[in-house]
């Protein structure tokens, strides 16, 4: 069960709605694409699930369909105050499956939801959807797997491998926290209003990040840092975080890295193991200036 063109545009009016390019709207008005996305995420009754940007509530209710439990993430506080009476309408009997957040979901945190969520299923605002995703598998760890649907060349980028001409930040850090691909293609045709790019289905499961000594955000300033620079190579791209690009050098054959290689040639495997090697040899630099201190 889904909206249709007409039941969105209908909503729309009777809520004095309309969608908005600074908050990256666009609802989509076709309930194939979305029967498809509820499908190709696997959920169902005893799920809970997240969505980011439920809008007028055209995915939200046939993720009700499915038997599961909807935490829905509402920026806008007219269509967060809506999307109750909107379940009532087209699916009664489900609106206590529903939980509506009024909130900003780039800033969202695992405290502010009424219940944890399983998987995040979502059609991202274009304008924020690398921040959203990376963000909710940062704060809310109970996410385990999902489908989002992004601008096709966002797409590519998060599910891309290593050596690939669009590998790059949002590759990597996805990678971090999950295994990603991309799972279907969606024409503009379904939104509305139309955009002038398609977009992509990415699935994505959560895994184990790769053991490392170096903390998270440690790994992440060595991927914006290598890619920053992209055309260089690793020991010149990392001179700044090092040191010197001596120091960027040791680090990197000491993480058994070429430090001729540039950083679209390493996984997020690699990444981490730079992040050690330099954290090692800060601290062995520590280490020498206390002895040589009198």
């Amino acid at each position: 069960m889904g909206l249709g063109a007409v039941d969105v545009r209908a909503l729309a009016t009777r809520h004095g709605v309309a969608p908005t390019k600074s908050k990256g709207q666009n609802f989509v008005v076709d309930p194939g694409t979305v029967t498809r996305i509820v499908r190709l995420a696997g959920v169902g009754p005893g799920d809970t699930v997240l969505e980011v940007g439920p809008g007028l509530g055209s995915l939200t209710v046939p993720l009700l369909s499915s038997g599961a439990r909807v935490v829905a993430v509402e920026l806008d506080e007219r269509l967060a105050a809506a999307l109750p009476g909107t379940v009532a309408e087209h699916l009664p009997g489900a609106v206590d499956r529903l939980h509506v957040v009024r909130g900003d979901a780039t800033a969202v945190a695992a405290a502010d939801l009424p219940l944890p969520p399983d998987a995040l299923v979502a059609n991202l605002p274009y304008n924020v959807a690398v921040p959203i995703l990376l963000g909710v598998l940062r704060a809310v760890p109970s996410v385990r797997s999902g489908v989002v649907m992004v601008q096709s060349e966002v797409a590519d980028r998060l599910c891309a491998t290593p050596g690939g001409r669009v590998y790059g930040v949002p590759s990597v850090k996805l990678a971090w926290y999950a295994a990603a691909r991309r799972v279907g293609s969606v024409a503009p045709t379904v939104f509305w209003p139309v955009p002038r790019v398609d977009s992509g289905l990415v699935g994505f499961e959560r895994r184990e990040p790769p053991a490392a000594e170096a903390p998270r955000e440690d790994v992440f300033a060595v991927v914006d840092t290598a890619f920053a620079q992209r055309r260089k190579t690793l020991r010149q791209s990392l001179a700044p975080l090092a040191g010197s690009a001596a120091a960027a050098e040791a680090a990197l054959l000491a993480a058994g890295v070429d430090p001729r290689e540039r950083a679209e040639r390493l996984d997020v495997t690699a990444f981490a193991a730079v992040a050690d090697a330099l954290r090692r040899g800060r601290a062995a630099f520590r280490g020498a200036l206390q002895e040589d201190s009198p």
